[in-house]
């Protein structure tokens, strides 16, 4: 999208991948689009891989993109774009690495050849079908809007405290999706009534487990049975298969409704003759009065009366350029180009956006850009609009206003309406016009997603702006909302972070929250987000966690579990202390212990090798064979943390060594790189690193004798199957058993990378291999044209031929990406007949 040198001043995003056309008249009745339905999908990249911040959660298997903005911290999974990034993508190109995501809780690791969809309930033919059975029946492409109900949902939340996260207005995106149409297999299955289908409800329920049970709600059977009303059954987003996030290998897809009722990883259809009773159908995705809180709705049974339920989307904008916080050069006589989206439901058109700079006295039309409706004339996407606008238009006004109108004539509204859940936020977008020094002004958006302090609403100085010009017959002035927390009294007791630390079971969890300890032990039952959630911050401190989702109501909760505050003073002296008591061993599981790096050795252009002191030269590092330890860095103002295992062993004293990959930046696929791998790189001859260890569920302890959590296992053949830079546990044990003459462990290894420059410790593996110690079988993706090896992914042939047959005492470990291990090892040890759930386990 060229720009001229007057534009906005913001970096460009890249073309547009969409080849959707608008007309240049201003009347908006006649726009030219090009894009038809079932057409060509427009290529996409692909996942850039799992992120740094989902280490340590059950998702870090999940390939996901550093750009999109968390809303709920590090877990569940619940993120949209940029929205300049979104934008940049055209009407029907969002990649779907970029689309926005709602997840609840974690997401299912699904096998398309184990995945099952029943139909069930009022129909003459149950049916089970797999997902080779599904694809078989005919199969229809065409991009669709999704929009979370929450979209937007921030500015409510500005307002007063709603229940939900903090969704900006990038919670909508535009994908083209390939699937069957849930008709053809509801009529297939005899589904009954045909005749009179409103009297009837599709019930469906999710893979994904949530502390109420699976994820379910329900739609009316008539929309289902409607062919004009598309609704599919996807399995594929712009040509390729589902990603994780998005419901891989089944979603349902329910064109012009929001994303809550368009179930992921779906398992279930059940025809009833009542709506869902799901808990979740109950309890999400409404619109209450605005006089209606939490505690109203409970008492007095305000979640179940159907006409509360939110269905069908309804009209928004919001505009995308300028920006917040773009700046922009005042030149009297040149025009600026204004850009932005709007979105309607239930199939309408959008027929105008329009814009006003003078509080909406005057309203300017603006250009639209349309995707081609449906074959039964049904809009299913977004529309993309554009105002040249005069510098006097855009530099006169404090504030400048966009709204939308459909061809049912709805319109949005001047102010918003708050409701408990602020959901169908979609009052006027308003964003405000600073003058600044040196002939220029700043844009201020209202607010901006997540946690993060901006906008107009939320102002880092505490200060509250309001929606601008008056409205005629409407009050245009909303009051500063002063947020008086309640003062919160010491008990008198304190703790240090080091006592916080000990508590980190199950059994006994404290977390810190602002300086202040709790307890949570006796609500990990009753936590809505479910005891995982909670456990991941066990012992530490989950300011950053707690912020981004909680509501007035969960902060009054918390209070119940307070048990005292935080002594940091307390903690420092209680650290000093325990770095003099270690008796010889280096490594303490409760405390960060600072190593000073006292050599470097480069040993390619990407793989590092880096040698810590102990605390002295008589210390051994106290690291049992099998666990790894835990090495943090503070990057970028965050504690970043990651499991490592060095190449050696306690036989050595008074050092440690690790071997390091370098992920270096490389966009688009990975544009911040390996942040943790990057700071190793840049460590200098006397720079320290913290670490904290042991930890593991895995000890070889004696020889041919294993602890694998607490049982213990007598071994003759040890097989490892690892990628990448997994490869250092087995070194680290295979060190150690060839070092041993009475020990007569058999070694076998499977070692996957992409190319053969990748294979980490080669030279020493080759030198094992030559004296007969270890049965090594090298895996690439991209051998040479005389790779003697295997290639491509593990197979069964390859567990068949290069580990030893199943046995007793035979194990087989694994150290690599979950995703690996799901789909490739685990698969093929079962049809070789390894007994994976006694004799396999994953480091």
């Amino acid at each position: 999208r060229p720009r001229s040198p007057t534009q906005f001043m913001t970096p460009n995003p890249p073309a547009e991948a969409s080849v959707v056309s608008g007309s240049d008249s201003m009347d908006t009745t006649l726009s030219v689009p090009s894009v038809k339905y079932n057409a060509s999908v427009p290529a996409i990249a692909k996942p850039t891989g799992p992120d740094d911040r989902d280490k340590d959660t059950p998702d870090e298997w999940v390939h996901r993109d550093p750009r999109l903005i968390r809303l709920t911290g590090r877990h569940p999974f619940n993120v949209e774009p940029p929205p300049k990034l979104l934008h940049s993508y055209g009407l029907t190109g969002t990649p779907a690495q970029l689309h926005f995501v709602r997840n609840h809780a974690k997401v299912p690791q699904i096998k398309w050849e184990e995945h099952r969809l029943s139909i069930e309930g009022l129909v003459d033919k149950p049916l089970i079908l797999s997902m080779d059975d599904i694809v078989k029946y005919p199969q229809h492409t065409f991009p669709v809007t999704l929009t979370c109900a929450g979209n937007r949902r921030k500015e409510q939340n500005m307002t007063k405290q709603t229940v939900g996260f903090n969704w900006g207005p990038a919670g909508t995106s535009t994908s083209f999706w390939t699937g069957v149409m849930l008709r053809d297999i509801l009529l297939e299955a005899g589904v009954h009534g045909v005749d009179e289908p409103g009297r009837y409800h599709v019930c469906m329920e999710g893979a994904d487990v949530l502390p109420q049970g699976h994820y379910g709600t329900s739609f009316p059977l008539a929309k289902a049975l409607n062919p004009a009303d598309d609704i599919m059954l996807a399995f594929k987003q712009n040509g390729e298969f589902l990603e994780p996030d998005h419901g891989y290998p089944l979603r349902m897809l329910i064109p012009g409704w929001i994303g809550g009722r368009m179930v992921k990883w779906i398992t279930k259809i059940i025809i009833t003759d009542k709506e869902s009773d799901n808990y979740y159908h109950f309890f999400d995705n409404r619109i209450l009065p605005p006089q209606i809180d939490k505690e109203i709705a409970d008492k007095d049974g305000w979640w179940y009366p159907p006409e509360y339920l939110f269905n069908q989307l309804n009209i928004n904008s919001a505009i995308v350029y300028p920006g917040h916080d773009d700046t922009l050069a005042v030149a009297p006589g040149t025009k600026y180009t204004m850009e932005g989206y709007c979105y309607t439901g239930d199939g309408h058109r959008v027929t105008r956006v329009e814009v006003s700079f003078d509080g909406g006295n005057v309203w300017e039309l603006t250009k639209l850009k349309h995707v081609d409706p449906s074959k039964h004339g049904k809009h299913w996407c977004w529309s993309f609009w554009s105002l040249e606008a005069t510098n006097e238009q855009v530099t006169g006004t404090e504030e400048i206003m966009v709204r939308g109108w459909d061809e049912a004539s709805n319109t949005q509204p001047a102010l918003l309406t708050w409701n408990v859940m602020g959901m169908g936020n979609n009052p006027v977008y308003r964003v405000k016009v600073h003058p600044q020094p040196g002939g220029l002004v700043k844009f201020e958006h209202p607010t901006i997603a997540g946690t993060t302090v901006g906008g107009w609403m939320n102002r880092a100085d505490g200060t509250k702006g309001r929606p601008g010009f008056a409205v005629k017959g409407e009050e245009a002035v909303v009051a500063k909302v002063v947020k008086e927390e309640k003062k919160l009294v010491s008990n008198g007791k304190f703790f240090t972070m080091e006592e916080v630390k000990k508590h980190d079971t199950e059994e006994d969890v404290w977390i810190v929250v602002r300086d202040r300890v709790y307890d949570c032990t006796k609500y990990l039952d009753e936590h809505p987000g479910g005891a995982e959630s909670i456990m991941l911050e066990a012992g530490g401190d989950a300011t950053e966690e707690f912020e981004a989702i909680h509501s007035t109501k969960a902060w009054t909760l918390l209070e119940d579990y307070y048990i005292g505050d935080l002594d940091k003073g307390a903690a420092a002296a209680k650290v000093e202390e325990k770095v003099v008591e270690d008796n010889g061993i280096a490594l303490n599981p409760k405390q960060r212990i600072p190593f000073k790096l006292i050599e470097r050795e480069e040993l390619s252009h990407d793989t590092r090798r880096f040698r810590f002191g102990l605390q002295t030269d008589k210390h051994v590092l106290g690291l049992p064979l099998g666990k790894h330890m835990l090495m943090s860095a503070n990057i970028d103002g965050k504690m970043v943390s990651r499991a490592y295992t060095p190449t050696t062993t306690d036989k050595e004293v008074g050092y440690f060594d690790l071997v390091i990959k370098v992920y270096f930046k490389s966009p688009p696929r990975f544009p911040e790189g390996g942040k943790l791998s990057q700071h190793f790189d840049s460590l200098k001859i006397g720079d320290t690193f913290d670490v904290r260890g042991p930890f593991g569920e895995i000890h070889y302890f004696a020889p041919g004798q294993i602890k694998l959590k607490k049982r213990e296992m007598n071994v003759s053949r040890l097989s490892f199957v690892c990628g990448g830079t997994g490869i250092t546990p087995f070194f680290q044990i295979a060190k150690d058993i060839i070092r041993d003459p009475s020990d007569k462990t058999e070694l076998n290894l499977i070692y996957c990378n992409k190319s053969e420059e990748d294979i980490l410790l080669r030279k020493e593996i080759d030198e094992w291999i030559a004296v007969g110690r270890v049965n090594v079988w090298y895996v690439l993706d991209a051998p040479p044209a005389d790779w003697k090896f295997g290639s491509g992914f593990v197979n069964e042939a390859m567990i068949r031929d290069h580990l030893p047959a199943p046995a007793e005492d035979h194990l087989v470990l694994f150290c690599g990406p979950p995703i690996m291990a799901d789909r490739a090892v685990v698969p093929n040890l079962e049809k070789v007949g390894h007994d994976v759930e006694n004799n396999f386990m994953r480091f």
